[in-house]
């Protein structure tokens, strides 16, 4: 699993830099015959208003989550399940427990997953235990992140439709389509067992193909 040595950084979490243009417009997710996701630029407002909304402390923690759920393409439960003990610093690589019949295996943190987790690592501490606990200690909850999702999406200025934790799985599989990676990629590097769930992402290739023909359009004129 996850055995893309090369993988792009997704263009959104690159700090100081400005995502590249949506592959299509908000109209176009449904008609294109994909699941619904998130644009670059509203993944960019998202991690903008954790930043401004959440508190000092809690901060930290809320940015590793979400950066590790995009980055990682995490259903809320799989978040909740991550150990300290899963994550290897030396390497920057986690261990990742997939749900309903996913393959479980190693995550390669992008740059900014690893930043966000080495600073709530410096909050949290080296106690054995869950990597993101509740206020009570215990692991995070699906419904606590569910929530913690609603809030931020709402500041953020997302579409309510897309408030919710399983957004971020298409998100993830349907940037890296976007960005050139293949069906076969996106398998691996979220766990799918069966190949025709990733295939559901193949509709960006429309959009892509869209695009090609808008730009040589006014290339070859």
């Amino acid at each position: 699993m996850n055995s893309l040595a090369n993988l792009v950084e997704f263009p959104a979490l690159a700090a100081g830099s400005e995502p590249p243009p949506p592959p299509a417009k908000r109209q176009r997710r449904k008609r294109d015959g994909g699941p619904p996701f998130l644009q670059f630029e509203e993944v960019k407002r998202f991690f903008k208003a954790v930043e401004d909304h959440a508190p000092a402390g809690q901060r930290e923690r809320d940015r590793a989550i979400f950066r590790l759920v995009y980055h990682a393409g995490l259903r809320a439960s799989e978040a909740g399940r991550i150990d300290l003990r899963d994550y290897n610093p030396r390497t920057d690589r986690i261990y990742i427990h997939r749900l309903k019949g996913s393959n479980s295996g190693e995550h390669h943190l992008m740059r900014e997953e690893a930043r966000a987790l080495r600073a709530w690592l410096r909050i949290r501490g080296a106690e054995p235990g869950c990597l993101f606990p509740s206020r009570k200690r215990s692991p995070i909850s699906r419904f606590q992140l569910d929530e913690l999702m609603k809030r931020y999406a709402e500041a953020a200025g997302i579409p309510k439709e897309l408030r919710h934790m399983h957004i971020w799985k298409h998100t993830c599989c349907t940037h890296m389509r976007t960005l050139g990676k293949t069906v076969e990629d996106i398998q691996d590097w979220v766990g799918h067992v069966n190949i025709q769930n990733s295939l559901i992402y193949s509709h960006v290739t429309n959009a892509r193909r869209d695009e090609i023909a808008r730009s040589l359009q006014d290339s070859w004129r």
